[in-house]
């Protein structure tokens, strides 16, 4: 089953209708499965005394609140609509994280076949319950949380109704960008053989590597943020890929994917008109007289590998020659 990609545009639209539009092209045009937003409300997700993460006054007015700044990014009904009108003519799916009650309640309107819990919600119980008794596929970002926490998360969306077969879950870091220190990619491993779940990588690195490496680690799912730019005034857009680097994040993937192969160790068919010429035969050493013995001083192996395998010369060492040899013939 093919890596299932979500090409993040969370909020780098910056409020933008044609911004988001852009996104989304590149992300169709990059090959991505999804191009997911953001769904909120600002009154419903923030207190207007709320502070800002570190990384969000880095990369957006200090002086301005985190309610002041989320309320310039949401996206209307309308738009949600437009953008999703749009990405059906793109032919890529449109996704997007509701961040409280109302939205998903409104994303579930629009039928949206995947639901994405963003990490923030991971122990919001009323939250969860809602999206779980939807009974849709889900995709749970686990950032900030421990083993505990996120098995209490899916027993929560199981008991309301939605099949754990049906639900995936992202190992994350939620710092912007991740220090390469912080990823703990094994941990993605663990999330998938404790819990017994389908399981993948939310990547908030700069770069790609990481999320590559995932998928060799078995990966079914992999999120990466992007922008048009990422010296773009927003709090994502410098720990997100340029439409380039996606691109390439997408081919390396794909490729890693085929590299995979199969789990059987045989030789495949490029490499099959190289056992002749690589391996090798088992030949004369030196000139062989019909009746004189085969020794290990007369008998050696060279190339190409047309004759006998060099395992048979067990079968002839201590025999008599039935013929005479040149040297370099191989035996018969």
């Amino acid at each position: 089953m093919s890596v299932f990609i979500i090409a993040e545009a969370g909020v780098n639209h910056n409020g933008s209708i044609s911004i988001a539009k852009r996104l989304i092209d590149i992300a169709a045009k990059a090959g991505a499965d999804a191009v997911k937003f953001q769904t909120f409300k600002t009154e419903n997700l923030v207190t207007k005394k709320a502070k800002k993460a570190n990384y969000q006054k880095k990369n957006s007015n200090k002086d301005q609140s985190q309610f002041h700044m989320l309320k310039k990014l949401e996206l209307t009904p309308l738009m949600h609509k437009r953008l999703l009108s749009y990405c059906k003519k793109k032919k890529i799916l449109f996704l997007s994280s509701p961040f409280d009650l109302s939205s998903i309640d409104f994303l579930n309107n629009l039928k949206l076949k995947i639901f994405k819990i963003p990490s923030g919600e991971i122990t919001n119980l009323p939250y969860l319950r809602k999206i779980g008794g939807l009974n849709k596929k889900i995709i749970l970002s686990t950032g900030m949380s421990n083993m505990n926490e996120i098995k209490n998360a899916l027993n929560i969306l199981v008991k309301s109704g939605t099949k754990k077969k049906n639900i995936t879950v992202l190992h994350a870091n939620t710092e912007y960008p991740t220090p390469i220190r912080d990823v703990n990619l094994r941990s993605m491993l663990s999330i998938g053989k404790i819990l017994n779940v389908n399981f993948g990588y939310s990547d908030h690195t700069l770069g790609f590597e990481v999320s590559v490496a995932a998928v060799a680690l078995g990966a079914s799912c992999i999120e990466k943020h992007f922008t048009l730019n990422s010296n773009m005034r927003g709090p994502d857009h410098r720990a997100s890929l340029e439409p380039k680097e996606l691109k390439k994040m997408i081919n390396a993937i794909r490729n890693i994917e085929i590299a995979l192969g199969s789990s059987i160790k045989r030789p495949t068919k490029s490499e099959m008109p190289n056992i002749k010429i690589v391996r090798k035969s088992l030949v004369a050493s030196q000139d062989i007289k019909k009746g004189e013995i085969f020794t290990e001083q007369n008998l050696t192996t060279k190339r190409p590998g047309t004759g006998l395998s060099p395992f048979k010369i067990i079968k002839f060492l201590g025999k008599r020659s039935l013929k005479n040899y040149k040297k370099d013939q191989q035996i018969k």
